[in-house]
């Protein structure tokens, strides 16, 4: 993830501290960083683009599946019967 987005989400949340801790606003920004970066590192996020080829390959995969399931039954129709 761009770390433009963790550096944004933590200014805001040290910006939305009350006034009296705003003395710690670097400390707080810093840790909000921090925290926000091994939170979103713990969720084994993936981007839009690696979802999307996966579920362009998912898709193939089932087509692949679906046609060698309907050859199956083909192939089964053409075996004698059992007695």
């Amino acid at each position: 993830m761009d770390p433009k987005i963790f550096d944004d989400l933590a200014h805001r949340l040290a910006d939305a501290v009350p006034g009296a801790v705003r003395d710690l606003r670097h400390d707080l920004t810093d840790n909000f960083r921090t925290l926000l970066q091994s939170t979103f590192a713990r969720l084994d996020l993936v981007t839009r683009e690696e979802f999307e080829v996966q579920s362009a390959v998912l898709a193939r995969t089932r087509e692949k599946l679906d046609k060698l399931g309907k050859q199956i039954t083909e192939l089964e129709k053409g075996l004698p019967e059992k007695s």
